[in-house]
């Protein structure tokens, strides 16, 4: 039976996130990092999150979004790991709270399946747009089921709150770098630069069933350039 991988975008396969790279293509960075820190203090909604940015991007063209997406801080290894899921005719998807608008590049890079958040540059931030982290969950479900898998056949890999939902429901779970709370959760957790390393992490909770906690954690001393 095949396999599925499961990845969050912004902080786990991107060093940061889309809202600040976009933002940085068009002269906005020090406003996006005002916005960020708003939302990550509790003091911005989601809803406000992106009632805010897309202002920001207004005009944006699709060549500076391709070149914010080329130019993004990437973890090593993206394409060849997509590249070998695809070899080996398993299933992967990226799963981002981010804008699908930037997240869908990925696919240029081999992934199977994007889903983000439905909002578009200088348009209206409705919640019925955004991408929930219970959202990600029902996603997973749905792939699950389309491609005739079950839970076993699953692995997710993130790294923060939007991840948590789904690594409570799966038992294959890698923290990327991940935040405190998203660690205690995970079977594996892999800090480093490459994303070629965790994925081997979570090929081997496919293959061997599982591990229970910090007994299984991964750690690399080199820092990501």
């Amino acid at each position: 039976m095949t396999k599925l991988h499961i990845f969050d975008m912004d902080g786990t396969l991107l060093r940061g996130t889309a809202s600040v790279e976009i933002s940085r293509r068009v002269g906005q960075l020090e406003a996006a990092m005002a916005i960020e820190e708003g939302w990550v203090r509790g003091e911005i909604s989601d809803v406000q999150f992106w009632e805010l940015c897309l202002p920001l991007w207004q005009g944006i063209t699709d060549a500076d979004i391709d070149e914010a997406f080329e130019a993004a801080p990437w973890i090593d290894g993206v394409e060849a790991v997509f590249a070998d899921i695809a070899q080996r005719g398993e299933y992967s998807a990226v799963i981002t709270q981010s804008p699908q608008f930037f997240a869908e590049r990925l696919l240029r890079w081999g992934v199977g399946s994007v889903y983000g958040a439905g909002v578009e540059p200088g348009g209206r931030a409705g919640s019925d747009l955004l991408l929930t982290a219970d959202d990600k969950v029902v996603i997973a479900t749905k792939l699950m089921a389309d491609y005739g898998l079950t839970e076993a056949d699953c692995v997710a890999y993130g790294d923060s709150s939007s991840d948590v939902p789904l690594f409570r429901r799966l038992r294959h779970t890698v923290a990327v770098n991940g935040s405190e709370t998203i660690r205690k959760l995970a079977a594996v957790v892999y800090d480093g630069c490459d994303l070629r390393e965790a994925y081997a992490a979570g090929r081997s909770l496919l293959s061997d069933g599982g591990a229970n906690g910090p007994e299984r954690d991964r750690h690399r001393a080199d820092t990501c350039a």
